[in-house]
């Protein structure tokens, strides 16, 4: 009786540490080919403590281009250095999310303005072009450019068009030249699922970064304000969604794939942590037959 005591005892122990630093027993849910419990992380230098976008140029991983909410720069490094190299484009601002497409650069701003220029290795960007009025007033974070069709994908987080729903709407830009987007059409993402989803706390999905799944063609959603990720087909349809542990994903705020279809999540740092990219090795044994 003794022994069945002291077992039950350490099993609550147990139970409210790993609660506590919180983690539970419950293996944690994921889409397929990857396992969000088993990041490789890396840390960012200070120049990056609230990074928000990231993305690789064709999908090379040998290089990260990132911005950061205060300041008008784009970052570049290696996953493991410990300092950026930073070109200038604009004056400080809210900066939230960046896309490559065909050797272009586009940053977004967070009230929808989008500024473009050729990929930068210098100090100074060069020629920016400062595109305003394409999107509708609101408060935008997700930007993504598709090589395969010439476009923008820009999703907003929080626009009067959603208010009092659980949708948020998305906006397609096909790109003409480094300063002419043209407005093609928009999209909706439903996110009754995640609102629903278990576990999940009572705040509106609002999104902070998407990417699309170069081998499933799936999008993947972002949403920092409930910590979690959201899987859609091509049409934007919901297809699952996933709990991000706190634990790992501080603020998570930027999303992109490699060329061998591993799957990176940047957090933002807080007084206590250094900003991060999150790693996430694809693997067949983990992807289900569709």
């Amino acid at each position: 009786m003794i022994n069945l005591r002291f077992t039950h005892i350490a099993a609550v122990l147990s139970y409210a540490f790993l609660a506590a630093c919180g983690q539970s027993n419950t293996p944690t849910r994921s889409p397929d080919g990857y396992d969000l419990s088993n990041p490789q992380k890396f840390n960012m230098p200070e120049s990056l403590l609230e990074i928000s976008g990231i993305q690789f140029s064709k999908g090379n991983s040998d290089t990260v281009y990132a911005v950061q909410d205060e300041e008008g720069k784009i970052f570049r490094l290696r996953l493991g250095d410990d300092r950026a190299k930073h070109s200038k484009f604009s004056k400080s601002g809210d900066y939230e999310d960046l896309a490559i497409l065909k050797g272009q650069m586009f940053v977004l701003k967070s009230n929808g303005t989008i500024f473009s220029f050729t990929k930068p290795m210098g100090e100074e960007a060069g020629m920016v072009n400062e595109i305003k009025g394409m999107l509708p007033k609101g408060e935008y974070e997700g930007m993504f450019a598709d090589e395969s069709d010439n476009r923008l994908y820009v999703l907003c987080k929080n626009c009067k068009t959603d208010k009092g729903t659980s949708e948020s709407t998305g906006y397609i830009l096909k790109v003409e030249s480094a300063d002419k987007l043209v407005m093609e059409k928009t999209f909706v993402v439903n996110a009754d699922d995640v609102e629903n989803s278990p576990g999940k706390k009572n705040t509106r999905f609002q999104p902070s970064a998407l990417a699309k799944n170069p081998q499933t063609g799936e999008w993947f959603i972002l949403s920092s304000a409930n910590n979690s990720l959201v899987v859609c087909d091509g049409a934007f349809k919901t297809k699952a969604a996933y709990d991000l542990n706190s634990g790992s994903f501080l603020q998570p705020e930027g999303i992109a794939f490699d060329i061998h279809n591993n799957l990176y999540i940047s957090n933002e740092g807080d007084e206590l942590s250094t900003g991060n990219i999150l790693k996430f090795v694809y693997s067949t044994q983990k992807a289900r037959k569709q």
